[in-house]
């Protein structure tokens, strides 16, 4: 299928995990891809490396020039850049508050913020946000990161609501545990790396963990002008863990 065709993608947090899935999948379907991160020299043809710090705005800012200025338009942003945070209430002081907040919250609202002016003049314009199963489940030790993914999806709903008079779809998706480098980092800092990934298996309904594949497949099909009556929607990608509660 190829519905991108013709279109301009950028996609944050590009380079790897979940966000190098997902660029890897517009590109497939037809996209000009790319991908705005950090390790922008970790990006292979024919995705395009840009250098990218979502939590500097001038960063942002240039970044989102240098894909216009090379492509000559921008129909699709992906917002899907951020970090990780772990600890109940009391294991994060405000410094560390500060910092995931103004990656994944702020640095999001950065991102879309700099794109708006080019999504204006796209008819195919499609914004999709990566939050969290963690925005919608009480998960243990995830205070910090869910409170910045619970953010990311109400900012996700207001955004396609102001942006219905300017013809721009906005929708977001919501991964479970997804097998991803940041996971297997988690659980290789963990006592027992197995038993942990087997408790992370069983969390979720499936029995498994996410695959990026999947999650690209549903960013794809939120952002594809194929999906142009689907908007204001947070889709689950969790193997059924936000609405089944199965016999255990």
């Amino acid at each position: 299928m190829r519905d991108f065709e013709g279109l301009v993608a950028a996609v944050t947090g590009g380079a790897s995990g979940l966000g190098h899935a997902i660029a890897e999948e517009l590109e497939r379907r037809g996209a000009r891809v790319y991908c705005l991160d950090l390790a922008a020299d970790a990006v292979d043809l024919p995705l395009i490396g840009v250098r990218c710090d979502i939590s500097d705005d001038a960063s942002v800012a240039d970044a989102i020039a240098a894909v216009t200025a090379d492509a000559g338009r921008l129909d699709v942003l992906v917002v899907n850049a951020g970090i990780g945070a772990q600890g109940d209430v009391e294991a994060n002081d405000d410094d560390e508050w500060r910092r995931v907040l103004d990656v994944n919250v702020i640095g999001s609202a950065r991102t879309v913020r700099h794109a708006l002016p080019h999504l204006r003049e796209s008819d195919a314009a499609a914004i999709v946000f990566t939050t969290s199963i963690a925005a919608s489940a009480g998960l243990p030790q995830r205070v910090l990161y869910s409170a910045s993914k619970g953010a990311v999806s109400a900012m996700a709903l207001a955004i396609a609501t102001d942006c219905l008079p300017l013809g721009i779809r906005v929708n977001a998706v919501a991964p479970g545990t997804a097998d991803t480098p940041w996971v297997g980092r988690l659980l290789d800092g963990a006592t027992d790396p197995e038993a942990e990934r087997a408790a992370l298996e069983a969390r979720q309904p499936s029995g498994r963990l996410v695959a990026p594949e999947e999650v690209a497949d549903a960013v794809a099909y939120l952002a594809s002008p194929r999906s142009g009556s689907t908007n204001g929607v947070i889709l689950p990608v969790d193997g059924g863990m936000y609405s089944l509660r199965p016999r255990r």
